[in-house]
């Protein structure tokens, strides 16, 4: 018996680290493009905000021969018909038409495309993305060294199979333990562990030749479901902060990029136009202050997640915080022309007031920045036995129905363009969600496209600090 377990341990245990070998290799190579194609993605909408499409492409591309080089990457602008404009590698004259280059042929179809494949003109392998312009009839073309699936997985090779080794090594004497262990002494183990888990068993167990292992299996069937059910909750929180860590890292490199090539620009003093500096400088502030509410708001969500709210729930007048609001969005309901219609009667609420201010901000800057110019917003607000009902109604485009259940997801976005023009983090509604939730009240959404939004917020008069499940 001992053998024949022993044997079936290594074969698992082998087979087991083979799969997990090929699903690392094929996961890391996958993420390593994805994860190329988006930065070389984010730089081209970069550098077609950066360029004068008045002026001299080719002398422009020429001028940031110097950084676009750095990591030997190659920049080419295609004009429609597939002539090559400008190229910081070779001289555009003498280049082949790109009409038909697969990356070329998708950015024409679908606004980018990618395509990897071996550079006659540069004598290796490259990674292409393709970007047609949103200001000129123009692709942008961005290309870097690329190593491949088989050069990168040798790269991973070594490290690899010296963890293959020292699993190995490891699972062998432990393997070696384990079944002296569970051999000797089972039948005395499998009472023990009754005695600490007594409850009815929640799966079938096979019966066995052997009574010791039967004792074994109904206990462990026991404790099979508190695990499963354990390990089902901590898999959902690491999802959850891996997803959270990935987007906010990815909604930080963004506004990097951005600041990154206009100081580069400024850096190399070619731009001898003030207007185009100042402006630069302009929107390296704007990229720093909305890093800054990004921070901010991530903070947020950090500290609503882990109940690490401090502050004691004071008395919060409604109709207070909503004038007071009301100032703060005026510059922004002016310059939009939106109108902000408020019912509230004097009516309080026990809160921490710094969450309802957020919460009442959140949704009417949304209500504003996601309307059309003349448009309205309407806030009411009432007391309903022991709970207070919030109202924020818009007439302004609508949430599509497939986009309204994840909403409140963090850095969601329904119109991706639009949230980064208007400054949006992708994080308010989120953490509208977060501090209903905290309160121990409930929100609801009522939308149709073209027709406007209303958000619906109830609370008790007096909220708890107990955190939710």
């Amino acid at each position: 018996m001992r053998k024949a377990i022993f044997i079936q341990f290594i074969r698992v245990l082998l087979a087991v680290l083979l799969l997990n070998s090929i699903i690392f290799y094929i996961a890391s190579s996958s993420r390593m493009l994805k994860t190329a194609r988006k930065d070389m993605l984010y730089t081209l909408e970069t550098l077609d905000c950066i360029l004068d499409y008045q002026g001299d492409l080719n002398k422009q591309v020429k001028q940031m021969e110097s950084v676009i080089g750095k990591n030997q990457s190659r920049l080419t602008l295609i004009l429609s018909d597939g002539k090559v404009a400008a190229d910081t590698g070779v001289d555009a004259s003498g280049m082949d038409n790109h009409l038909a280059r697969e990356e070329v042929v998708e950015a024409i179809k679908t606004g980018k495309g990618h395509a990897a494949r071996y550079s006659h003109t540069l004598k290796k392998t490259m990674l292409y993305v393709a970007f047609r312009s949103s200001h000129q009839d123009l692709i942008l073309r961005l290309g870097v060294p690329f190593l491949g699936l088989r050069e990168y997985i040798t790269l991973l090779l070594p490290a690899a199979w010296l963890s293959f080794a020292i699993a190995v090594f490891v699972s062998l004497g432990a393997a070696d333990r384990l079944v002296s262990s569970v051999t000797k002494p089972i039948l005395q183990l499998a009472h023990e562990m009754k005695k600490v888990h007594g409850s009815a068993m929640d799966l079938e167990i096979t019966p066995c030749p052997y009574e010791e292992i039967n004792l074994i299996g109904k206990t462990a069937a026991e404790m099979s479901v508190r695990l499963k059910q354990y390990v089902e909750q901590l898999e959902k929180e690491r999802t959850i902060r891996q997803e959270f860590f990935s987007n906010a890292s990815h909604e930080l490199k963004t506004p990097l990029t951005s600041i990154q090539g206009y100081a580069e620009l400024l850096e190399q003093n070619n731009i001898k136009d003030e207007t185009i500096k100042r402006d630069f400088i302009c929107r390296i502030k704007k990229e720093a202050v909305h890093m800054t509410s990004l921070i901010n708001d991530i903070l947020m969500i950090s500290r609503l997640e882990a109940n690490e709210i401090k502050e004691s729930p004071t008395t919060v007048d409604l109709q207070k915080l909503l004038s007071e609001i009301l100032i703060t969005l005026e510059p922004l309901t002016k310059e939009l022309e939106i109108t902000i219609s408020v019912n509230c009667p004097p009516v309080t609420i026990e809160a921490i007031h710094q969450q309802m201010h957020q919460l009442c901000l959140n949704l009417l800057t949304n209500a504003v920045k996601y309307n059309h110019p003349g448009g309205s917003v309407w806030v009411n607000v009432h007391k309903a036995q022991e709970k207070i009902v919030l109202k924020v109604q818009d007439n302004g485009a609508g949430i599509p129905k497939e986009s309204q259940e994840r909403i409140f997801e963090r850095f969601y976005r329904v119109d991706k363009s639009r949230s980064r023009k208007q400054g949006g983090t992708g994080l308010g509604l989120s953490i509208v969600k977060h501090i209903v939730n905290h309160a121990h009240g409930t929100i609801e959404l009522s939308s149709a496209p073209g027709k406007g939004s209303c958000f619906t917020i109830t609370l008790p008069v007096r909220t708890s600090q107990v955190p939710q499940a």
